[in-house]
Formats: structure tokens, C-alpha cells, sequence
């Protein structure tokens, strides 16, 4: 009868694996191969997290390059209008009016140093350290790097077209914010490297976790079938064991 027992609670476990195709589900059944498994868990889940946490940090890249890029454009036309203010064939009315422009365009891109934000978080106008990106499943990684590109930082508060032009300080604009660009579009790509990497990696723990944990169903299959013949035929020999020790009563109470 203890064989009986044994028998239904090995089907028991065996019909749980195959339910949740899992072959290992206690410490019990392979506690090394558990252990393994936890680890490998871990790391999988830091691995993600860190590549959503550089998703993040690529939308940040994102946001930055797009408002210094309307910057430069923004830039390039107060150039434009600079050296067209030097020709000698406009009047000080027409250089106002070109001066009226530079003001518009000088106020933008003030306003685009102060709204460019993320979460809340300023980006571009010096208020922000930079901007660290746990990149990896230890929480560490890169740092994102901050700009200050407010008109005072650009050297262009009181930029005037109307008397003496000069030029260098448009230039020098120009060239800060262009070196912003060039250091946000190469962490971008360290990002993106980040990320593909993070996928990759995690992809493969979890294969290595499935190929220890995930049952093989087949052979579950079978070793289920192997099991219920073998306990038919223990319970089909025990009932004939029933039967013959019934009969040997019987004849010696005759």
C-alpha cells in the first residue's frame, strides 16, 4: 500500500510539471539547478530594466539634439541677417527691422534653453548636473551630459545688429552648440549600443534559464505513461496477491 502511495505522488508531481512546464518547481526536485536559475533570473531582470532605463535616456538624447538643432537654425539666420545689416545699402529703418527679427529669433532660442524639459527636469539651461543612465543590472552605467545654452551662457544677452557687428560671437554660438550636438549624438549611439547589447544578453539568459528550468514535455509525457502502467500493474498484482491469500482461507476453513 506504501508503494501505492509513492506511486500517486510521483503522477501528482508529474502531472503538476507538465501543467506548468516547468521541471523544476521546488528546491526539492533540483535545488542546485534552482539556485542556478534565481541567478540567471536576476540578471535577466537587471538587464532589462537597464535597457528600458536607457530607452529613457535615448528619448532625453532625443529631445536635446531636436532643440539644439532649431537652435542652430535659429542661429544661422542671425548670422544671415548680420551680414546683410553690414551692406551699406540699407537705411537704419531697414536694419531695424531686421533687428526686430534677430530679437524674435535670440527670444526663441532663450525660450527653448528654458522649456526643453523631461519629467519635469530642465535640460538645457545649466540648472541640471548630468544625467546618470543605469545602464546596467548593478545600477551602473553612463552619465548623459547636461548643456547650458541660455543666451547669457551663449554670449548673446545683448546682441545688437544696429552698430558694430561682430561676428565671432554668432560664431562662438554657433560652435558651442554644435559641440553639444556632436556629444548628444555620439552618447546617443553609446546608448543604442547599451541597449542591443542589454536585449541580447537577456535574451540569452533567459535561454540558458529555459534549457535548466522549462520541462521536456515529451519525455514527461512518457515517464507519466511508464508511471500509471507501473502502478496498474503494482495495483493489478497486489489485488491477485488479495485473491490468492482469499482462497488459501478458504480452503483451510473448509
Amino acid at each position: 500500500m506504501n508503494m501505492s502511495i509513492s506511486a500517486v505522488s510521483q503522477m501528482n508531481s508529474i502531472y503538476g510539471k507538465i501543467a506548468s512546464g516547468k521541471r523544476i518547481q521546488s528546491a526539492a526536485d533540483d535545488a542546485a539547478g534552482l539556485s542556478i536559475v534565481n541567478r540567471l533570473q536576476q540578471q535577466s531582470n537587471g538587464l532589462e530594466v537597464g535597457a528600458s532605463n536607457v530607452k529613457d535616456g535615448i528619448g532625453v538624447a532625443n529631445i536635446k539634439d531636436g532643440a539644439l538643432g532649431t537652435m542652430t537654425d535659429s542661429l544661422q539666420r542671425v548670422r544671415e541677417l548680420s551680414i546683410r545689416s553690414m551692406n551699406g545699402l540699407y537705411s537704419d529703418s531697414d536694419r531695424r527691422m531686421m533687428q526686430n527679427e534677430v530679437d524674435q529669433l535670440l527670444e526663441g532660442i532663450g525660450h527653448t534653453a528654458v522649456a526643453t524639459q523631461y519629467n519635469q527636469m530642465r535640460l538645457l539651461d545649466g540648472s541640471m548636473a548630468d544625467m546618470h543612465i543605469a545602464s546596467n543590472p548593478d545600477g551602473t552605467g553612463m552619465k548623459l551630459q547636461m548643456e547650458n545654452v541660455t543666451l547669457k551662457s551663449l554670449g548673446l544677452s545683448n546682441y545688437s545688429i544696429m552698430g558694430d557687428i561682430d561676428l565671432s560671437a554668432i560664431d562662438a554660438a554657433i560652435e558651442k552648440i554644435s559641440a553639444s550636438r556632436s556629444r548628444t549624438g555620439a552618447m546617443t549611439n553609446s546608448l543604442e549600443h547599451a541597449y542591443n547589447y542589454n536585449k541580447r544578453a537577456s535574451q540569452e539568459l533567459i535561454g540558458s534559464q529555459s534549457r535548466i528550468e522549462d520541462l521536456d514535455i515529451p519525455k514527461a509525457v512518457s515517464e507519466k505513461q511508464r508511471k500509471k502502467l507501473l502502478e496498474d500493474y503494482q495495483m493489478g498484482m497486489m489485488r491477485k496477491k488479495m485473491n490468492d491469500d482469499s482462497m488459501v482461507l478458504k480452503l483451510f476453513t473448509m
